[in-house]
Parts: C-alpha cells; sequence; structure tokens
C-alpha cells in the first residue's frame, strides 16, 4: 500500500507523472485538464478487508483480456515507442487501436513490435489490417513476423496492408511487400502442406502519398484518412483514425509540417514523433555533431518543435515517441518539449496504455506475460489438403517435384520409425481418428 507521505513524493514530480501519465488524485474517478483522467495510485484501503480482495476502483495498471471494451470507448496501447536501433526495453513504431465495435488497427509495425504484440494475447485473425507510414525498417521490420508468425499462431485469413507510393514505383508500398514475399518464398513453401494455409497470403493496397486528408479505408463506422509527411525521401504519411467522435492520429516519422497542423486539429490523442535530443545523439549513439544536428532536427521532430506543434494543434493529449525513454534522457526530451508546450502530455513507453472517451482519457501501463503461446483462435483451423503444395508451386510457377525431398536428401533419412510411429497410433487412439503413418504410404 502506498501511504500519503510516499503519495505525496510521487505527486512533487511532475517528470514521472507526466512520463507516466498518472498523477496522484483522491480516492474516486477524478478528471483533469482536457478531461485527462490521472489514474489514483495513492488509493487508501479505509475498509478492513482481505488484501486479496477485489475492491471496487479504477485499476492503475492494465491486464491485457480482463477488460471489455464499452461501447463509445477507444483503447490505444504503445508496441512500440523506440529507436531506428532495436533494443529489449523498447520496440520500433507500433501502436495498437481498439474500438468498441470490435475492431482494431496496427499503425506501423516496426523492428521488435511482434514480441509485444504476442504479450497481448489477441486471437490474430482480429490482428489483420497494417497502416504503414513509411518504409524504414523501425516502421515495417516486424511485418514479416506477424506475417508468418501470426498465421502460425492462428490466423487464418489473409493480412491486409496499407501504405503510400514512392517518388518511383520501386520506392511505394506494393514494390516493397512484393519483394518481402519473394524473400520468404522458401519460408512459406516450405510450410505449405504441413499447416492451415489460409494466412499466409498478403493483400497490399498502396495508395498516393500526396493524397491530402483523403479517405483510404471506411468501414463499420471508421473512417481512416491519409495525408503526407516529411522525412528522408518523399513516401511517407501520417494517419487520422475517426470513430465515434473520437479521433487519432499517428505522425509515423515526419518533420513539421503544415499538413499535420491541418489535419490534426481536435485530436483526442495526437501522437507525434518526437527525437533523441541532439547533445544525446552524440553522447549516447555517438554520433558527430553534424549528424546530429542534421538527423536530430532535419530528419525526426526535435522535441523543441514538437512542443510547438501541440501548441498550435491543442489535443486533449500529445504523445511523445521516438526516443529512448530512460532516467537519464527522458528528462532532457521533457524539459525541451515544456520549452514549447504546456499541455497534457505522456513521454511513450512500451506497453503503455490509453482509453479514451468523450468524457475522459485514462493513462496506464500494461502488465504482460512474456512467455506467451498461442491466444485463442478466432476461427477453427483447417487441416492441410492433399493438393496444398502443388496449387502453391504452380501459383508461383515452380516445378511440381521442388516441393518434394529429392533422393539425395531422402538418402539422408535415419530410421526413427520405431518411436514415431506410436506417436500416430496414440493418436489415432486418443481422438477416436485414423491418422496414417506416412512411412506406410
Amino acid at each position: 500500500m502506498i501511504n500519503q507521505a510516499s503519495a505525496f513524493k510521487r505527486a512533487a514530480c511532475p517528470l514521472a507523472a507526466v512520463a507516466l501519465g498518472a498523477w496522484v488524485v483522491a480516492p474516486g474517478t477524478s478528471t483533469g485538464p482536457s478531461g485527462l483522467v490521472f489514474v489514483n495510485a495513492a488509493y487508501a484501503q479505509e475498509a478492513e478487508v482481505s488484501p486479496t480482495m477485489v475492491r471496487d476502483r479504477p485499476r492503475d495498471t492494465y491486464y491485457p483480456n480482463t477488460e471489455d471494451l464499452a461501447p463509445d470507448e477507444m483503447r490505444v496501447i504503445a508496441c512500440g515507442t523506440g529507436m531506428p536501433t532495436t533494443r529489449a526495453a523498447q520496440a520500433a513504431a507500433c501502436f495498437l487501436v481498439e474500438l468498441g465495435n470490435g475492431d482494431k488497427f496496427l499503425f506501423d509495425i516496426g523492428s521488435g513490435s511482434a514480441e509485444r504484440i504476442s504479450s497481448l494475447q489477441i486471437p490474430y485473425n482480429y490482428l489483420d489490417k497494417v497502416f504503414i507510414g513509411h518504409l524504414h525498417t523501425d516502421h515495417f521490420g516486424a511485418l514479416h513476423d506477424l506475417f508468418i508468425g501470426g498465421a502460425l499462431m492462428g490466423r487464418n485469413i489473409p493480412l491486409r496492408v496499407w501504405g503510400p507510393s514512392g517518388p518511383a514505383e520501386e520506392l511505394g508500398t506494393a514494390y516493397a511487400l512484393e519483394h518481402m514475399q519473394k524473400m520468404l518464398t522458401w519460408d512459406l513453401a516450405g510450410r505449405v502442406g504441413n499447416v492451415d494455409f489460409g494466412g499466409y497470403s498478403m493483400e497490399v493496397t498502396e495508395f498516393d502519398y500526396k493524397l491530402e486528408n483523403e479517405i483510404i479505408y471506411e468501414d463499420n463506422g471508421v473512417v481512416i484518412r491519409t495525408f503526407p509527411a516529411i522525412h528522408s525521401i518523399d513516401g511517407s504519411v501520417s494517419y487520422a483514425l475517426e470513430w465515434n467522435d473520437l479521433k487519432f492520429v499517428f505522425s509515423s516519422d515526419t518533420y513539421p509540417n503544415k499538413w499535420f497542423i491541418e489535419y490534426a486539429k481536435d485530436a483526442d490523442l495526437a501522437i507525434h514523433e518526437c527525437f533523441v535530443a541532439v547533445p544525446d545523439l552524440v553522447s549516447k549513439m555517438r554520433f558527430t555533431p553534424e549528424s546530429a544536428l542534421l538527423v536530430g532536427t532535419q530528419v525526426h521532430t526535435a522535441p523543441e518543435a514538437f512542443g510547438k506543434v501541440m501548441s498550435e494543434i491543442q489535443p486533449r493529449l500529445a504523445v511523445a515517441y521516438h526516443f529512448f525513454n530512460d532516467f537519464d534522457t527522458s528528462t532532457s526530451v521533457y524539459e525541451r518539449i515544456r520549452s514549447t508546450y504546456d499541455g497534457p502530455l505522456s513521454l511513450a513507453d512500451d506497453f503503455m496504455v490509453w482509453n479514451i472517451t468523450k468524457d475522459e482519457i485514462t493513462v496506464r501501463m500494461a502488465v504482460t506475460e512474456e512467455r506467451t503461446w498461442s491466444p485463442p483462435l478466432a476461427s477453427p483451423a483447417k487441416a492441410p489438403g492433399e493438393n496444398d503444395k502443388l496449387d502453391y508451386a504452380e501459383g508461383i510457377g515452380l516445378p511440381a517435384d521442388v516441393m518434394e525431398f529429392s533422393d539425395f536428401t531422402k538418402e539422408g533419412f535415419w530410421d526413427v520409425d520405431d518411436v514415431l510411429r506410436p506417436i500416430f497410433e496414440d493418436a489415432s487412439e486418443t481422438l477416436g481418428r485414423e491418422f496414417p503413418y506416412p512411412g506406410d504410404q
């Protein structure tokens, strides 16, 4: 239990409060500026009850799969908030948006984020819609993990991906993902005929990166718009999701630009990149001063510029991401933001959770399981078909014989029939179905 003295110490540290999105307040539901709810971390237990008793109070942590969304509620979970360089503490860019109508959307799918998604234990058939802001690997580098791993863990419908065109065909989303699937040819060929292959296909929608606030997705009351971003070269975009009079905006990577200023206004949650402070790029990332100044202020959005953007658009809650949120670097990011912005703010970290309604926004951290297996299936898996391998080979123009072991490889088999055959016999007896042993066919 946190006593009032320790609670006062936490309340006296505004950086920790803002970074975690939680301030200490009195028991009950309390609403701060712009409807932002500060989770009660100092709730005093007045009744004499068992400490294991469930109390009727808001949770100050989020436990996946334990809370239903209200029909008018949006939940956003950070599955990646870090830098282009990977590390265990923070994956690269990825944000999951869940809606009270049951829909779920992924915005960016950067390196390392697939593990965070797995920790949420959401059936993968519901994670079939991905929106990519641009084609740096820290923004789509885990797509092949979601594609292959998601299918292995239960998705048996196509993975749908939206992304921008580029200034040339070779710099667009369709080209990148076509060649990603070509890269995976051996992987896919080695799985077909062994598992339900329904999820091992991808539907790619490429749209013009120059579209300004145009609708690229509309279904079930959800509208997703795109508008241009400025990052590295042409072909970067930002997104806005609108549903139930709520608005979520995601910049992906961008230099401050007129489109974000215009189309991110009235956002309930505005997530915008906020890069590491320039001095830390030199001291921590070993950049030269020249590179640090260029990357930290021109290629990405500096904290001071992030603050200026948020002061202009005035969201209900601003979220800064794309920096390593460490004890010795977050202070600099925070202070630089506060030099130009004094509104509600979250310094994003992996597994930060925002629950959003028209009346309030609650900010917490998720408690997740690392040793996860497959989540529940959204629809039953199908047994492999006899002709799956032949159909796959024909579909990609390969001769049928490459889908079977060659004589060379067959000569390498070592006889373990005596220990494998009983496994099939046991399955047949236990399940009441005949599973013929492959060696007898």
